[in-house]
């Protein structure tokens, strides 16, 4: 890009940003807000500025007004001191538990349609993820522009239904303490403020980590591989959340994994062939607690299924994030700069949620846009593209996507 197209999209981003700041910007209100630190990026050299505090939301809005940021971040911590330089000047008091679910974690098939890589060196591009090293020249200089879709949102919505799950049923927190965001990109922010959770140390937090995303758990110890009956899985699922999340799974890999799904998750072959041949017997043992007295299915097998229920049972949480005590989390309400959409609460069931229409705000108006190349792609309950260098006059909200994904600029 030009540096006069890119001079044109800045100032055309900067308008919309600042008329939103100063006009349609509505925030909920900030758990001590005098109390967190704030940081932001620019939008012209996109540096990040951070050491700032507030005292109300009012001189949050005006700051956010004047400025400009292209993003805008609070600290999940509490301290006495918000703005000092340094950690041990701002005394920390405490921090929420945060989570961050992202599509960019989570393996997806709609990664090879629409995600695309370039080597910088010698000019090889592909679709799907981009390889550390180019398979042509060995370079490592390699251009990456990912996209996301509906596909992959619903892949993060997925794993954060799974996340709400642990914190409901193995942390026993009420929908009170929790706060659900779509992050304005590729995913979801889960807030805790908890008096319990707000002074655990970063260990503890790793534990937590652990925990949710199933480290090191081994399925033997909850003792499904040798259980014997119903009274005894009882008791299993009495003392163990995970071993009744286990079973919950495993039951499902039985009713829907075919042969070439067993096989890869190290199932034998001649045992594969028999657990479908016996599927149906399986089933109608499971929750009896018999499940693995079927002939020709060993331990070693139930251990590789119930090793996979762990896997589909995890969820992919962004393991820094959480662990961190000092983090700065994208600020509830401001704009995506990578998207133009915003960070927005979901308040109503997070499974209809719809982030492509929920999290749009340039809403009025059309703008005359050259698009290099983006693939098709959806804004509300329109779908625009594929594009590949060409004029085209899209609604503000499309073109300020593709703009700010550097695939187009303004006429």
């Amino acid at each position: 890009m030009e540096g006069l197209e890119r001079e044109k999209n800045l100032r055309f981003l900067k308008s919309l940003f600042k008329r939103f700041y100063e006009q349609e910007a509505l925030f909920e209100k900030i758990s001590a807000i005098k109390y967190r630190e704030f940081g932001f990026s620019t939008l012209e050299a996109r540096m990040m500025i951070r050491h700032l505090s507030f005292e109300n939301e009012n001189s949050l809005v005006k700051f956010l007004s004047e400025k400009v940021p292209a993003d805008c971040y609070r600290s999940t911590a509490y301290y006495l001191n918000p703005s000092a330089m340094n950690m041990e000047e701002k005394e920390w008091l405490g921090a929420d538990l945060v989570f961050d679910i992202d599509a960019d974690h989570i393996q997806t098939s709609c990664k090879k349609r629409h995600d695309r890589w370039k080597c910088l060196d010698c000019g090889e591009n592909g679709y799907g993820s981009a390889p550390e090293n180019c398979p042509k020249c060995g370079s490592k200089r390699i251009d990456e522009k990912a996209w996301f879709c509906s596909e992959c949102l619903e892949a993060a919505k997925m794993e954060t239904v799974k996340l709400l799950e642990f914190l409901d049923s193995d942390f026993g927190l009420t929908d009170q303490e929790i706060s659900i965001y779509f992050s304005g990109h590729r995913g979801y922010h889960v807030h805790v403020e908890s008096e319990e959770f707000k002074v655990l140390d970063q260990d503890a937090r790793r534990e937590i980590v652990d925990y949710i995303t199933g480290l090191g758990l081994d399925p033997s110890l909850h003792g499904l591989r040798d259980v014997g009956g119903e009274e005894y899985l009882t008791k299993i699922l009495k003392f163990s959340a995970w071993a009744e999340r286990l079973m919950r799974n495993g039951y499902d890999i039985i009713l829907k994994y075919g042969l070439e799904d067993l096989l890869r998750i190290g199932v034998k072959d001649k045992v594969a062939l028999n657990i479908i041949k016996n599927r149906e017997r399986i089933i109608d043992l499971w929750w009896k607690g018999k499940f693995n007295q079927i002939v020709g299915v060993d331990g070693k097998t139930w251990d590789s299924i119930f090793l996979e229920a762990v896997r589909k049972g995890s969820v992919l949480i962004d393991t820094v994030v959480t662990a961190d005590v000092h983090r700065l989390i994208r600020l509830e309400g401001t704009l995506h700069s990578k998207t133009g959409f915003r960070k927005v609460k979901v308040l109503k069931a997070l499974e209809s949620f719809d982030p492509l229409k929920e999290a749009v705000v340039f809403k009025r108006g059309e703008v005359r846009v050259h698009v290099y190349e983006s693939p098709d792609f959806r804004v509300g309950d329109s779908v625009f593209g594929p594009y590949s260098d060409v004029d085209v006059e899209l609604p503000i909200s499309a073109a300020v996507l593709l703009i700010c994904k550097g695939l187009a600029h303004i006429i």
